[in-house]
């Protein structure tokens, strides 16, 4: 009961739950598309190419989520672009993107005065006691967002997370969903570097909605059952990092890890009960 008398003490640990909350709701929704596109790589390279923009505003004295929504935007409209005009492969590109994007941070970030490397792990693994009110602010404007767009446009984004021949034989906008979904995966992406890091952010992206198959195979079943995945192992691992003292990153990969071992194992009951009959 410690931490939650001490959320209403200190600010940063209330904005550090907000951000849990906020955070786990948009990666189990967009995660559930990132999953069911087959995208996992794809948002590592985005993931791990904005660690330039992060590198580059700092040298420069700007804001650092600004940057690094700026190379993760750029970074999947190219690979969106490069995979649909067939001008490099897929793979091909997301790799690149991610050795590039990762030399530029580590690059300007040493050339920073004053530089440590304490700099780095706060981007790389997280620092989720540094979210501030704006942060919050921005994570609230997404969360909405994705709200009113999965309310509205969830069954487009189905066809084409599945099957975009079928989605352009059906008169969807399947190149405009695309761009979309790629800016909303980047956006989405940067605003969670703070709660797990740019290193550990996949795993809160992709085992929500993998948990979730386990239980149930409809996409619009799986967006909500991620979205509470997500959540409750975002607060759960900020309150053992709380008790613990260890990285709330760390602490959610923990608590998901876990999870999907043991859904996995409940999954296998059944069938074994029914071999024996």
């Amino acid at each position: 009961m410690e931490f939650f008398a001490d959320i209403f003490e200190y600010d940063y640990l209330l904005n550090a739950l907000i951000a849990c909350i906020l955070s786990g709701i948009t990666c189990g929704i967009v995660g559930t598309y990132v999953v069911a596109r087959r995208m996992v790589f794809l948002s590592g390279g985005i993931t791990h190419a904005s660690f330039g923009g992060v590198g580059m505003a700092l040298y420069y004295g700007l804001n650092p989520l600004l940057g690094a929504f700026l190379f993760a935007l750029l970074a999947a409209f190219g690979v969106e672009y490069a995979s649909s005009k067939g001008r490099i492969r897929e793979d091909s590109a997301i790799g690149l993107m991610w050795s590039v994007g990762m030399a530029i941070g580590v690059l300007f970030m040493s050339m920073r005065s004053g530089y440590v490397s304490g700099d780095l792990s706060s981007y790389l693994f997280g620092s989720i006691t540094t979210v501030t009110d704006g942060d919050v602010y921005a994570m609230a404007l997404l969360t909405l967002f994705l709200l009113i767009g999965t309310s509205l446009w969830l069954r487009p984004v189905m066809y084409v997370a599945f099957d975009r021949d079928y989605s352009r034989s059906a008169d969807i906008p399947t190149a405009v969903i695309s761009y979309i979904m790629a800016a909303v995966v980047a956006v989405t992406i940067v605003l969670s570097i703070r709660v797990m890091g740019i290193v550990l952010l996949i795993s809160l992206l992709t085992m929500p909605a993998i948990i979730s198959n386990v239980f149930v195979g409809s996409y619009t079943k799986i967006v909500p059952c991620a979205s509470l995945i997500a959540t409750f192992a975002s607060v759960l691992g900020l309150v053992l990092s709380y008790y613990f003292e260890i990285p709330s990153g760390c602490a959610i990969i923990f608590v998901l890890t876990f999870t999907l071992i043991i859904v996995k194992l409940l999954s296998l009951h059944p069938k074994k009960v029914m071999f024996r009959r």
